[in-house]
């Protein structure tokens, strides 16, 4: 089905504003990285500039896989979405390229973590070991939401 049939029961895309709205609430996602085999995903929390960046702390070490396949894929995707009902939900996909961060943008991207949610046990091992700054910049993105009942479900 394409969108403009599933527009009969609720469904709508979201334009570039609400797209933005969205990732500025969110803090999670799932990011996807070409594998050998099927593709690699790996939930992460995540900071948002606003614009056309998202910001991951990585926690890494000898032999990430994160940090390996992160640094050799030329286009990642990254899926962030919502469920609060089964009527009212939004997702949002965005392709584009990810990078460690460069020296000159850390506090850019420090402030844009400023939303990340993370696990208790990251924040508490942060001190303990090593992180690494990452970037994905979004070359394309799309958004979709259901907001309603559809047909034959209202009262």
């Amino acid at each position: 089905m394409t969108l403009e049939d599933l527009a009969a029961y609720g469904i709508e895309h979201m334009d570039d504003d609400a797209v933005r709205a969205f990732l500025t609430t969110q803090g999670t996602g799932v990011l996807g990285l070409p594998a050998d085999g099927a593709p690699a995903l790996l939930p992460l929390s995540f900071g948002y500039d606003g614009d056309e960046t998202l910001y991951f702390t990585f926690v890494v070490g000898s032999g990430s896989e994160k940090r390996e396949l992160s640094d050799r894929a030329e286009t990642a995707a990254f899926l962030v979405y919502r469920a609060d009902t089964p009527f009212t939900w939004q997702s949002v996909r965005l392709t584009g390229r990810i990078e460690p961060v460069p020296d000159d943008e850390m506090d850019t991207a420090r402030d844009a973590l400023e939303n990340a949610w993370r696990p208790d046990l990251f924040e508490r091992a942060m001190d303990e070991v090593e992180v690494a700054l990452y970037r994905f910049v979004v070359a394309d993105w799309s958004g979709i939401k259901q907001t309603g009942l559809p047909p034959g479900f209202e009262e």
